[in-house]
Formats: structure tokens, C-alpha cells, sequence
């Protein structure tokens, strides 16, 4: 089809937004419709009315006065099928008569417009609003493209209640899973008394739990852990308003995975420890199982000795987690949470031992306090000399030297290793607005942006 019969393409009924020519494709006026004999080829229509007007303009249905030959099919319209074409002996002439809304910008308008290739030129009349259906489909508004990301149903109550909590409904998930599986595993490998499993059945049983729980808590990172939230805070701009809701959903979800485990073993548990109602700690009992739930010390173990290994544990899982991260390094890509699991494994299988690698305050603790709560008793504070507060705090130092040293070494993108006085200047919002060019407010606000 030739530019200048796009001109004249007219449907009845069906309004059309079809491109009219520009000075840039000029049609010599005075030409008609005819049909030679030999070829029935149709050659160029009169549109010299027309031709003046650059853009997109409005066509509506030909009047029935056209002037025609007699033989002329009453419902003929430029290029129909061609059964309704008049004899090719016959010889026509029509003027085509389409009134139009004259969209076309003005000779300043259309200099200021952007060329949109031999169909001319888009009007600035045309709104989001009224736009009509253009040669190639509608026109988009661009605008509208965020709304049009939004789920059918995000206009719901819990579909929009889920949007405010779907991080928060992320973590807890992701470590409900983690913990599922940890506790499970050493649930049953010490309830069978090694028939069902041994401490490597172990270190396989966490490393699938982080891996499982990675995948379940995509939308929000899958943390799953106090200390991997604290660490992303200080070194990877991750907004520190939301520590405090990633950690409680991260205890919380630990909490509830762990009494999911009690309910499920309990039959087993009241068999191993010698009757009902007996609930024992390591260290007090040669049947204990409070183990199943919470991490406690070796025997031999000094206090230095206790913090040391859960701070080495918590360094290299963080400095691995970076590693695993890093584009600008190998990168694991899509394979992050296969490599979790390798991590996790790993660490088990070589540094576990002493203290039972714990390296998450939201594993151990939460499951303390639910072991606490379900009839274990006090003792699961004191012992190991009151360890419980060595997984509370050694994870997030040896985090922090982990991510240090990663930075500091490896690591070439956006850190406060990487930024004036150690990014440092961070905390003044002067020097933050010149050296960032943005405010606290700026981009706190772009979290807050979300199709979703």
C-alpha cells in the first residue's frame, strides 16, 4: 500500500486515525481513481486538500453524494476486495469527501515534534482522553503504564493490606521455613538416637533450610537473619527504618516454626526423655532435648572460646553471602541460594561443633523463648554459663568484620569503603545532598514507590 493511499483509508462506522501526508511526501494534485484494462491498477487519488495538513487527523465515513460513474458499487471504499470494483472496462472519477477533526498541530508545533518515521508526525492535540485508534493500534499514554502494572485485584482490602506487610510476611515465611527444617532435622536425627541420621544428616538439613528459605523470601532479599539485615544496612544502603520490622518477623517466624516442630515431635520427645511432662537442657540431663530447638556449648567451652566461634561462623557466612552477591566478582546470579546452601554446609560440617554454629539471633532466640514457654524451664538461660546471649551478640559483630573485609579487599561498588571519609558524611545530610545530589527524604521516598 502506497503513503498516498493510507490517505483515503476509510471504514465505515469505525472511526480511523490514519496518517495524512506531510510536505515531506508530497502526491501531485489532480490525479484520479482510474482502472486500466490491462492491469486494474489503481493509481494515486486526489488529496491535494489534504496534503497541507501534517500529523494524524480524524476520518469519518465518505458521504453517499460522491460523484461516480453510474457503475459504481454504491458501498465501494479505497482498496476493497475486488469483487466490488466496478467493470475494468469502466473509467471513474470520485472526490472523496471525509470530513475530519482537524488534529494537526501548527507550523511552530510541528517544527517542535519528534518525526515519527513516513506516517508523519503525532498531534499535540491528542490526549490520553480522547485519543482515538491510531493506523497501528492505540495510542499509549506513557504515564498510565505504572497503573497498568498494578494486579486486577490490587484494589482489594487484603490485597492491599498484603502490599504494606509483604515484606514483612516475606521473612517471616523464608525463616518458618529455615527453622522447619533445621530444628526438624535435629529433632529427628536425636530422637532415633542416630538411626535416622548423623551430624552430617544435620549440616544437610540447614544448608536445604536456607536454600528453601531463600527461594520462599525473594520479594523482600530472604535475610532470614538479624545479622545479614544489619550488615546490609551498614554496607549496602538497605534503609535502617526497616531493621527493627525485618528482625521481629524474622524471631517471630522462628518462633512459630519451632512449636510447629514440638507439636509434631512431641509423642517422640516424652518417649526419649523418659515419661510425660519431662523436659530437659543439655548439661542437666543425659536425655536432654531442649538441643532440638535452640544451640547450646560444649561442655569444654571457655566464654571466649563460645563467642569466638560464633563470631568466625557469622564473618564468613556474610563475607560469603557478598561474594555470592557480587556481579563485579564471579557472582552466583540466579544460583545465590544453591551457593547458600554449599555456604551453610560448610560451615556446619567444619566450624559446628563447638557451639552448634547458631550465626542467626532469630534461630536461636526465637526458639529459646518458645522452649522457655513450652515447659523447659529457666535452665534454658543458664546454661553454658548463661550462653544465650552469645548468639545474640556475636553474630552481628563478626557480620560486620565479614562485610568489612569483603569491602574493603574485593568489593568496587556503592559502600562506605567506596565513599568519602568512609561514608562517614552519610550522617550529616549537607555533605550527603552534595556528594549523593538527594536527602534523607529523597530516598526514604523511593522505597515507598511501588506498582505492586
Amino acid at each position: 500500500m502506497t503513503d498516498s493511499q493510507l490517505a483515503t483509508e476509510i471504514e465505515y462506522g469505525v472511526p480511523r486515525l490514519t496518517p495524512v501526508h506531510s510536505k515531506a511526501h508530497p502526491v501531485a494534485p489532480g490525479v484520479e481513481h482510474s482502472f486500466s484494462q490491462e492491469t486494474h491498477a489503481v493509481k494515486e487519488p486526489q488529496i491535494s486538500a489534504l496534503e497541507e495538513k501534517p500529523g494524524y487527523e480524524l476520518n469519518k465515513p465518505p458521504s453517499r453524494t460522491t460523484q461516480s460513474s453510474a457503475n459504481q458499487h454504491p458501498h465501494y471504499t479505497y482498496h476493497r476486495h475486488v469483487g466490488d470494483l466496478p467493470s475494468p472496462s469502466t473509467t471513474m472519477s470520485q472526490e472523496v469527501v471525509a470530513p475530519a477533526l482537524d488534529l494537526a498541530p501548527s507550523t511552530s508545533e510541528a517544527a517542535l515534534l519528534p518525526g515519527y518515521g513516513r506516517h508523519g508526525r503525532l498531534s499535540s492535540a491528542v490526549t490520553a482522553a480522547t485519543a482515538p485508534f491510531a493506523e497501528h493500534g492505540a495510542l499509549i499514554d506513557r504515564s498510565m503504564t505504572a497503573e497498568m502494572k498494578k494486579p486486577a485485584n490490587a484494589s482489594l482490602f487484603w490485597p492491599r493490606a498484603r502490599r504494606v506487610f509483604r515484606e514483612a510476611f516475606s521473612e517471616f515465611m523464608g525463616t518458618f521455613i529455615l527453622i522447619m527444617f533445621g530444628d526438624g532435622v535435629v529433632a529427628q536425627v536425636l530422637l532415633s538416637d542416630g538411626e535416622k541420621g548423623d551430624y552430617q544428616s544435620i549440616s544437610w538439613g540447614w544448608g536445604l533450610g536456607v536454600m528453601l528459605g531463600v527461594y520462599t523470601a525473594g520479594y523482600s532479599g530472604a535475610h532470614l537473619n538479624p545479622a545479614v539485615t544489619f550488615s546490609n544496612c551498614v554496607f549496602r544502603k538497605f534503609p535502617w527504618k526497616k531493621f527493627p520490622i525485618y528482625a521481629l518477623s524474622q524471631i517471630l517466624g522462628a518462633m512459630t516454626a519451632a512449636a510447629v516442630v514440638y507439636a509434631d515431635y512431641k509423642s517422640a520427645i516424652e518417649v526419649y526423655e523418659g515419661g510425660k511432662g519431662i523436659l530437659t537442657v543439655p548439661g542437666y540431663s543425659d536425655t536432654a532435648t531442649a538441643g532440638i530447638f535452640c544451640t547450646y556449648p560444649a561442655a569444654f567451652m571457655t566464654k571466649t572460646g563460645q563467642f569466638f566461634s560464633e563470631f568466625i561462623a557469622s564473618g564468613l557466612l556474610i563475607f560469603l553471602i557478598y561474594a555470592l552477591k557480587d556481579d563485579a566478582n564471579l557472582g552466583a546470579g540466579n544460583l545465590v541460594p544453591l551457593g547458600l546452601f554449599f555456604v551453610v554446609f560448610g560451615i556446619g560440617a567444619c566450624f559446628g561443633w563447638e557451639t552448634g554454629y547458631a550465626i542467626n539471633l532469630a534461630r536461636d532466640f526465637g526458639p529459646r523463648l518458645v522452649s522457655y514457654m513450652i515447659g523447659y524451664g529457666p535452665n534454658v538461660w543458664r546454661a553454658g554459663d548463661y550462653y544465650f546471649w552469645v548468639p545474640m551478640v556475636a553474630p552481628f559483630c563478626g557480620a560486620f568484620v565479614g562485610g568489612l573485609v569483603y569491602d574493603v579487599l574485593l568489593f568496587t561498588g556503592e559502600s562506605p569503603i567506596n565513599s568519602p571519609y568512609f561514608g562517614l558524611y552519610r550522617l550529616s545530610p549537607a555533605l550527603r545532598r552534595d556528594w549523593d545530589g538527594v536527602s534523607w527524604s529523597d530516598e526514604q521516598k523511593k522505597d515507598e514507590d511501588s506498582p505492586v
